[in-house]
């Protein structure tokens, strides 16, 4: 046979003739892809298992608390302390700002709320007005006005979003839009100040809105209203929030269909607010608009009660850490502006008390909020 003549090389072995070497090739490979296979799958897992725990963990997170903050803004220093809480527990995720409204009948009260908005980085939040609001006493020392005129290097220190002559929404019309689109059970009321609002919208009819009337309105979307209002201990008071506009604050609490916790005069007066907070912890910012607002109050140093504040730290924490509650019952207001609280086992009304260890926790809780940097100005 010529072997070379048929292209057989007599040299090289044919593979044929190596059969054992073959599959134990084919053996490894298949070892090889097993172990491969095997350690993408454990990646695979791992990484799976990792997705889920920090779905789970991020599942755990409390949903930020709606809330409308309903105020007084320009008559006490307080309602502009509760507002930076509101703006710092945004900026910590716990809080949604969903709408701020005025009860004040001053123009100057939402424009102070509209440079706070902008400087604390939130000039989005829609803002609504109260239209022929009660009267609330003489401005000569409206903090919101002064501020909001304040000048540096010649020209107005806090811009915002509006000027002078702007024309807010009406209240009760931003309540009735805001409430609409949110989920059932989901909006938490904080109220400072005079029950014109609340009021107007229990009484508000359908609209384009919805069709819903407004106290229906309230007990579909509205869980809690967190109020600053009346005084329940045995020192019987007219408490400012309820004597300024009585007919309001008696159809809140006779008609509300929710839950109503009600922080009075006597708890919010004994906590006080440092004067020498707000000489000492602002120094990065200068000028900074609540410690403009706070100084042009009132004459300084002075430490402020902090009523309006307790009823915004209700509204997130609650809870026996801060506060003790009353039993349930049923809170009225007498036609001369007295409020009273009757035990009822179905009532829907509480209002809190303090210990005195609960209200040193309190004045705590409220300098580290109030003296936390805001987020847009780390």
């Amino acid at each position: 046979m010529n072997l070379m003549k048929n292209n057989i090389n007599p040299n090289k072995k044919s593979p044929f003739m190596n059969k054992e070497k073959c599959a134990l090739f084919q053996l490894n490979i298949s070892i090889h892809m097993t172990i491969i296979i095997a350690m993408v799958s454990i990646l695979a897992i791992g990484c799976t298992s990792r997705t889920v725990e920090k779905e789970v963990v991020e599942s755990d997170k409390p949903s930020p608390v709606k809330v409308i903050f309903e105020t007084d803004m320009g008559n006490d220093i307080d309602d502009a302390l509760a507002l930076d809480m509101l703006y710092k527990y945004a900026d910590q995720n716990k809080m949604e700002i969903l709408a701020i409204t005025v009860n004040k009948n001053n123009k100057y009260a939402p424009l102070f709320i509209d440079l706070m908005n902008n400087w604390y980085g939130y000039s989005d939040i829609p803002i609504g007005a109260v239209t022929n609001g009660a009267y609330s006493g003489d401005d000569g020392t409206n903090y919101a006005q002064t501020t909001w005129e304040y000048l540096a290097d010649g020209k107005r220190a806090f811009s915002g979003a509006a000027s002078e002559n702007t024309v807010f929404p009406e209240a009760t019309d931003l309540y009735r839009k805001v409430l609409s689109q949110q989920p059932n059970n989901s909006v938490t009321i904080v109220s400072v100040g005079f029950s014109t609002n609340l009021a107007r919208l229990l009484d508000s009819p359908s609209d384009d809105f919805t069709e819903l009337s407004g106290k229906d309105l309230i007990n579909e979307k509205v869980k809690l209203l967190s109020i600053m209002a009346g005084n329940f201990d045995e020192n019987r008071m007219q408490e400012f929030n309820v004597k300024i506009d009585i007919n309001a604050a008696q159809k809140v609490f006779k008609d509300w269909p929710t839950q109503i916790v009600a922080s009075p005069f006597e708890l919010g007066f004994q906590i006080k607010y440092p004067a020498s907070s707000i000489e000492k912890d602002f120094t990065w910012a200068t000028p900074h608009p609540l410690v403009v607002a706070y100084e042009n109050y009132l004459e300084m140093p002075y430490d402020r009660p902090t009523w309006d504040l307790t009823s915004m730290i209700y509204a997130l924490e609650g809870g026996s850490e801060y506060f003790t509650s009353s039993n349930k019952g049923n809170i009225s207001v007498d036609d001369e502006g007295y409020t009273s609280f009757v035990e009822a086992p179905d009532g829907k009304h509480q209002y809190l008390k303090v210990s005195p260890e609960q209200a040193t926790a309190l004045k705590n809780a409220f300098i580290d909020v109030i003296t936390s940097k805001p987020k847009n100005r780390e």
